[in-house]
């Protein structure tokens, strides 16, 4: 055995006898830099699809094994082509009939006649939708309905589908068939869906009509819709399916195993998110790894190739992009960008990155061959030649029609053998900070390259290797020992995706801002309310991060542009941070947040110092929940999906928690009297609170609803930061009622709604006083996580009842999961 390979094998193989991880999460994490790069697997297959971007966007990395001279695809799988049959108005202006106010009964139908309804261009949006394209589409309030009429030539299709933007509810009929309905949810651009095999049969040679309904909820609103073909994928027919043998997550790995004929290959994904060292936490450089051994004892003849699309580096395929192909040292190194390289000008939810350049780079001794090219091309040379066309290097074409690609020599195979890619993204400025352009943290000081990176990368790479293992050591372990095996999986699925759904930058003097990014929500930057869930995960193993998640807010109301006498919600739409964006105020919610956290930092820390910067900010919200928080008025809290609503007794104990935090503050910064006087008051609250909520066996949803009820998840406080504002037979009695509760997926939210968020669940399972009732809360929230038919980066608001997301996905809140981790932390 080499000796390279055998110190990678103790590194690789010599910790995992600590745990085992037997368990498949909906989607599987691949390349997990930050909210733009962030490739995944969706589904259990590595080849059961293209990877995708976690908004479900193809990001297609491809992996292709040679094994004496036969091609096998591990990684990845052919794009399939979506052929345009009925435009949308994003590539050809047309006109339909609309109304927004409710119509007939039968509106839908083909037969009725839309005589008094007006005439408008698509598509179709609320005033405060920020799309370049409302410019010339139509406005609507809050509901609209429209018909439109389109032609068949024929009607042979593979796979008819609608190419829709919906935003929220939408329900869509073709030639008066119902093709698509969709309540509680959304899309955050154009994206193809299932329409009903009636409504495929309603289709005809001539005129059609599609007739919808688009209802927003809150917030922006949009409709436009469009039909599609789906044509099957076409590649080179000599590639073979490598097959599948075992898949393992960790914290920071996502590992495949495969046989490919006579070989035997391990393909690992590693992200080095350490959390103890923010320089590699903010490195923009992933590694793929590949170790391959003989399965017959025989020699075999390997290479690897590994090529990444070029769509990683636009928001839409259509975007031109230009290629760089050199060498730095002992470095290979391509790139990929856009040609327009408009820095920090597109936000949004449903948006991927269009400027910086991706990166794919090897060490020059194990690298065969590397070039550019078409995808199907670069796979055609491999799988004939084992080589690469190097015509066309260099050329400007679209994401969608180019890559970049290695082939790895891995030699003759007989015991052993071990090399890796890097997949790196410098963005060169991240995100706008109140009207300037931040750096990212790894390059805090603007005098650091990614070709410099790059190579720290390729040397140390045995190093941070061996700190990936032992945290992901550590990880599951530190979560199976407070709350068993389902609980530590389900911690180690959250881990890349909550910490990869933040940027961390450089902001004023060098302090780290740990900014997140709303995923399918709304692309909120620095959203409180997001960073309230994802909290504990950064408690426990780097509270300067969730300062860095807090900071920003504190700025916000210091520097005098946010004057409200509450916390701000967020300060901009992803990537730009100039301030709120988000329609409406969460007072009570964001404040109490504020306060809570800071407080739960200063214990963490043993320290009163980030309390004492922010002084007089937190005494502000302290004054305001003072006045609004024990009785809330009608508004939203961090559940707004759910709708306003008064008198909310959860939202009430948030503001309680909030007051008891700020005066355990008071009283370590010497602030004797406030601490007293507050002190007075949180009692006063409590007392008050459990006599108005009180519904007999459990506490209601509000104060004045009896017969209701919901997760009193903010109470875990009380016991973790030794506030004692409740008795404990508050907890306890809440806990008995949500055991009779349950449904097959978890616990629901509360009385109004079947769905929940698995976040919350985690935080009420915490009240539990003993083990069994706390794992008898995670074992559905398992079930729901393992088997949930919808394969996507995990969603944290699902249906309790089916195991079916409602919406979200890729979202950091799911750092909430380590709450019990939390807990055994701060006992």
């Amino acid at each position: 055995m080499p000796k390279r390979w055998s110190i990678l094998y103790l590194l690789i193989f010599g910790l995992n006898v600590c745990f085992a991880q037997n368990f498949q999460p909906p989607a599987v994490p691949l390349i997990t830099i930050d909210p733009y790069t962030s490739v995944w697997s969706f589904g259990g297959e590595l080849t059961g699809s293209p990877t995708k971007h976690w908004t479900g966007k193809p990001n297609p990395i491809d992996g292709l094994i040679r094994v004496d001279g036969k091609t096998y695809r591990f990684m990845g799988a052919p794009t399939a082509v979506l052929k345009t049959i009925v435009p949308t108005a994003k590539t050809e202006s047309y006109e339909a009939a609309f109304i927004t106010e409710k119509p007939a009964a039968d509106w839908y139908k083909e037969s009725f006649k839309a005589t008094t309804w007006k005439t408008g261009s698509a598509p179709f949006a609320t005033k405060d939708r920020n799309d370049a394209m409302l410019k010339t589409g139509t406005v609507f309030p809050k509901e609209v309905w429209y018909r439109r009429e389109f032609t068949l030539d024929n009607i042979n299709f593979e796979n008819i589908g609608l190419n829709i933007f919906h935003d929220d509810d939408a329900s869509v009929y073709i030639n008066g068939v119902l093709a698509y309905e969709c309540s509680n949810c959304f899309t955050g651009d154009y994206e193809t869906r299932k329409i009903s095999a009636a409504a495929k049969k309603a289709l005809r040679k001539g005129k059609n009509i599609i007739a919808a309904h688009c209802k927003n909820g809150a917030g922006p609103g949009y409709i436009d819709i469009g039909l599609t073909d789906e044509l099957a994928p076409k590649g080179p027919d000599v590639i073979l399916n490598a097959k599948q043998v075992n898949f393992t997550m960790k914290a920071t790995q996502s590992i495949y195993e495969f046989d490919a004929g006579p070989i035997h290959l391990t393909t690992r994904f590693v992200a080095p998110l350490l959390m103890d060292n923010l320089a590699l936490l903010s490195r923009p450089v992933n590694y793929i790894v590949y170790d391959v051994r003989s399965n017959d004892g025989k020699v075999h003849d390997v290479q690897v190739l590994t090529s990444v699309s070029g769509l990683l580096a636009v928001h839409e395929g259509s975007q031109e992009v230009t290629e760089r192909k050199g060498k730095d040292g002992d470095l290979v190194t391509l790139a990929i960008g856009s040609v327009d390289q408009k820095i920090l000008q597109r936000k949004g939810d449903d948006v991927r990155i269009d400027w910086g350049y991706a990166y794919l780079a090897a060490n020059e001794k194990s690298v065969h061959i590397a070039g550019l090219g078409t995808p199907a091309g670069l796979m055609k040379n491999f799988t004939e030649k084992g080589e690469l066309d190097q015509i066309n290097l260099a050329v400007i074409g679209t994401g969608g029609d180019r890559a970049m690609a290695i082939v790895t020599t891995l030699g003759k195979v007989n015991k052993g053998s071990s090399e890796h890619v890097m997949i790196g993204y410098d963005d060169e400025f991240s995100v706008q900070y109140f009207g300037k352009n931040l750096l990212p943290w790894w390059n805090k000081n603007g005098d650091k390259t990614i070709q410099g990176e790059l190579k720290d990368a390729e040397t140390n790479f045995n190093s941070i290797f061996a700190a990936c293992n032992a945290v992901d050591v550590k990880i599951y372990n530190d979560a199976f020992k407070t709350g068993g095996k389902m609980y530590a999986d389900l911690c180690v699925m959250a881990y890349r995706q909550a910490i990869s759904a933040h940027k961390l930058v450089a902001g004023p003097n060098e302090i780290p801002l740990f900014l997140s990014k709303e995923n399918f929500s709304n692309g909120s930057i620095g959203t409180v309310d997001v960073t309230y869930p994802s909290a504990p995960l950064f408690l426990v193993y780097n509270p300067t991060l969730l300062k860095g998640m807090m900071e920003p807010i504190f700025y916000y109301s210091e520097s005098g542009k946010w004057t409200k006498p509450f916390a701000a919600h967020d300060i901009g739409t992803y990537p730009l941070g100039n301030g709120q964006t988000y329609g409406e105020d969460m007072p009570v919610e964001e404040s109490g947040n504020m306060l809570i956290l800071t407080y739960a930092i200063c214990k963490t820390e043993k320290s009163t110092d980030f309390a004492k910067k922010h002084w007089k900010t937190l005494s502000v919200w302290a004054n305001y929940l003072k006045k609004e928080g024990f009785d809330p008025a009608n508004q939203l809290c961090t559940d707004d999906f759910a709708g306003h609503l008064a008198r909310n007794t959860n939202l009430s104990i948030k503001a309680i928690m909030g007051l008891a935090s700020y005066s355990k503050l008071a009283e370590q910064l010497g602030e004797t009297k406030e601490a007293a006087e507050v002190n007075v008051l949180v009692k006063e609250f409590a007392q008050k609170w459990m006599q108005m909520a009180n519904d007999g066996d459990h506490y209601a949803l509000t104060f004045d609803k009896k017969g209701t009820w919901s997760q009193k998840y903010n109470l875990v406080w009380d016991e973790l930061l030794d506030l004692n504002v409740f008795p404990k037979e508050v907890a306890k009695k809440e806990v008995n009622y949500y055991l009779k509760k349950q449904l097959p997926f978890g616990l629901p939210l509360d009385s109004r709604k079947t769905y929940t968020k698995s976040d919350w669940i985690i935080w009420t399972a915490t009240l539990a006083d003993n083990q069994k009732d706390f794992e008898a809360f995670i074992q559905p929230v398992y079930h729901y996580a393992t088997t949930t038919p919808d394969r996507i980066p995990l969603s944290d608001w699902h249906e309790t009842k089916d195991g079916k997301s409602v919406g979200f996905r890729a979202r950091s809140v799911v750092g909430g999961y380590y709450m019990k981790v939390l807990e055994a932390k701060l006992r």
